[in-house]
């Protein structure tokens, strides 16, 4: 999953070397944060939101199979 969404975010940036995700699990879930450069911050959050809406969607469907809620943050 962490694979998953380096591949969507360094797709959408001019500085694909300053992506990066970080995993913390819990019992119920497991939180993905990711970072990117201030400069793409709005690349990847989108127009109201847009983007990272569907990010967030990607990941929930590929994560449908595992037991867990999958919670992606964007810093």
């Amino acid at each position: 999953m962490k694979e998953l969404i380096i591949y969507l975010a360094k797709s959408l940036v001019d500085e694909p070397e300053a992506v990066t995700v970080e995993e913390q699990e819990t019992d119920d879930a497991v939180v993905y944060t990711l970072s990117v450069a201030p400069d793409d911050m709005g690349r990847v959050i989108g127009k109201n939101g847009k983007i990272a809406k569907a990010i967030r969607s990607i990941v929930k469907s590929a994560s449908y199979k595992l037991s867990k809620k999958v919670v992606v943050e964007i810093k």
